[in-house]
């Protein structure tokens, strides 16, 4: 970032770009660098959504399973097919175990201090996901009490697929904990990128494994405003790049994405868990894969709306 044609703040961007075999095919910075994917993952961590029959035991539509790989900003629309999906399992809010806390989204929250509405875990941006892990565990029968914890059958097949997709061996490590809750596994970016990559053709999956990939990327590139939501960086670059390319963000700094057409996967991750270094930076290598004119800097702004520096990329010091 520069204010007055100076560097004022740099972050650094470590970035892997890997096919669905696991071959590194372009990268910066250190492309095995070990990584807590956060929402990045969250796709991935769908799968069994679709796999154990549960999205079609309780007829999800497109928008309702690309709420189960969102961060969503808890619009309305967002919040309603939670308690929708919910309500169709034979389930509710009160059984999410993800946390309460505001909207994500400025009006949304406006409107529930105007109303007087205190946030419930149904407003957690994380929901949709708490919501698919809770309709599975309903649909296989479990007790869906504790369902976050990694030793419920949930969870369990959650690492079962994370293990699988991104081809690394997690028996040896034990998850840390994500910010609603969930257990996080650390994998090298060459092996969340290639998680990526086989979520975009299967690679060495199954194939129903690799059919309910397609779909959760089908819904979740048909609906970007439930991936994200209004004013989002998801839901503005799936809108502008259409089917073929999905992307997801997650905390820390950390962003994913795939170019389906060709099967290859994305992932990076900024040192200082800047969201301002990796949309700019997903959006840069996204464009350079397609051969698309590298997105423009960002304009910096002071209060008054007087632009005084810009955010660009740069591949060196």
């Amino acid at each position: 970032m520069t204010r007055g044609g100076r560097v004022e703040s740099r972050h650094r961007i470590d970035v892997a770009v890997c096919d669905s075999s696991g071959a590194i095919v372009d990268s910066y910075g250190d492309a095995l660098r070990p990584t807590a994917p956060r929402s990045a993952s969250k796709p991935i961590q769908a799968l069994p959504l679709v796999l154990t029959g549960a999205a079609d035991a309780f007829s999800l539509a497109p928008h309702e399973l690309a709420l189960a790989c969102a961060s969503h900003n808890a619009e309305a629309n967002h919040v309603e097919s939670v308690r929708s999906v919910l309500a169709r399992a034979g389930s509710g809010v009160a059984e999410l175990e993800c946390g309460a806390h505001s909207p994500m989204d400025g009006a949304a929250y406006e409107a529930m201090i105007r109303a007087d509405v205190p946030p419930g875990p149904e407003h957690n941006n994380c929901s949709g996901k708490h919501m698919g892990m809770l309709i599975t565990a309903h649909h296989m029968g479990e007790d869906p009490t504790g369902y976050i914890r990694q030793e419920h059958p949930v969870q369990q097949r959650v690492t079962s697929h994370m293990a699988e997709m991104c081809g690394t061996d997690l028996s040896k490590q034990s998850p840390g904990i994500d910010g609603c809750g969930i257990p996080v596994w650390t994998v090298p970016l060459a092996e969340l990128a290639t998680g990526w990559a086989r979520m975009a053709d299967g690679g060495s999956t199954s194939q129903a494994t690799a059919e309910a990939a397609n779909r959760l990327f089908d819904a979740m590139v048909a609906e970007p405003h439930f991936v994200a939501g209004t004013g989002r960086s998801c839901t503005r670059l799936m809108t502008a790049y259409g089917p073929r390319v999905a992307v997801k963000g997650g905390a820390e700094g950390v962003y994913c994405a795939t170019d389906r057409e060709v099967a290859l996967g994305i992932a990076l991750k900024t040192d200082d868990g800047s969201r301002r270094g990796s949309e700019l930076a997903i959006e840069t290598i996204i464009a350079k894969l397609l051969g698309h004119e590298a997105p423009p800097a960002t304009p910096v702004l002071n209060v008054a709306g007087t632009q005084v520096g810009e955010v660009r990329v740069a591949t060196s010091a």
